[in-house]
């Protein structure tokens, strides 16, 4: 970080900011993530000018060259870093066992480094910090989703009439298009006459979808079937 700093710096550190954190947060808004594009940008935007700040103070007045070691003025852009702890653990969602945002609140803290390294005059480490999120954000999701078997997770209700239907003719029928069923919880109601279970269905990423919502959409035209809902819940 040089002690003296031109207009036309700041500028190419303030454009280079822009629009490194501009295409870190296209990949956001293209999966309609809460942090989107103009949140990435002034994230990291507010992290450069930081530094450029700090940059500017280093030639104190009325002080030697060497003096602002003592002045401690990085304080400033630690500040920042803290800070995006809060926003951060505000992009982040808990329901039940599934936590999602996580990947968002990462990217907010890397853009806030990558902002700093702009803001800092590091030019070159903000340019490879750039690369190595496209790599992260969009190759390596490609092949997280083309190569890894993750495991699926949702909810099926399954509502009937105790007296027409039975539990052993919806179990079966998953398990054999390849879902893995555990019961969680069941119910009766009006006497005994309906019975409400639910169970957390697993499935692995190849497993298609689309072959229980058939079944989900089979089993709701039933004798009597009085409901039966299938709600996803995420990867396990």
């Amino acid at each position: 970080m040089p002690t003296h700093i031109e207009w036309s710096a700041i500028a190419v550190r303030l454009v280079l900011t822009a629009v490194a954190s501009a295409a870190i947060g296209i990949n956001r808004g293209e999966l309609d993530r809460p942090v989107g594009l103009r949140t990435t940008m002034l994230v990291a935007l507010a992290a450069a000018i930081s530094m450029i700040q700090v940059n500017l103070l280093l030639p104190s007045a009325g002080k030697p060259g060497d003096s602002f070691v003592m002045l401690d003025l990085m304080r400033l852009p630690l500040g920042v870093l803290s800070g995006m702890g809060f926003i951060g653990a505000g992009a982040i969602v808990r329901r039940n066992d599934l936590v999602q945002g996580v990947t968002t609140a990462a990217t907010l803290w890397y853009v806030t480094m990558m902002g700093l390294c702009f803001g800092g005059g590091q030019i070159w480490l903000g340019l490879a910090a750039l690369g190595l999120a496209l790599i992260v954000l969009w190759c390596l999701k490609w092949v997280e989703l083309r190569y890894i078997d993750r495991e699926h997770r949702a909810e099926l209700i399954f509502a009937f009439e105790t007296n027409v239907a039975s539990e052993q003719r919806l179990a079966p029928r998953f398990a054999t298009a390849g879902f893995v069923m555990k019961p969680c919880s069941a119910a009766f109601s009006d006497q005994g006459r309906i019975c409400t279970l639910r169970y957390e269905v697993r499935w692995h990423a190849a497993q298609p979808v689309q072959k229980a919502l058939d079944l989900v959409h089979e089993l709701g035209g039933s004798p009597g079937v009085i409901r039966i809902e299938w709600q996803a819940i995420g990867r396990a």
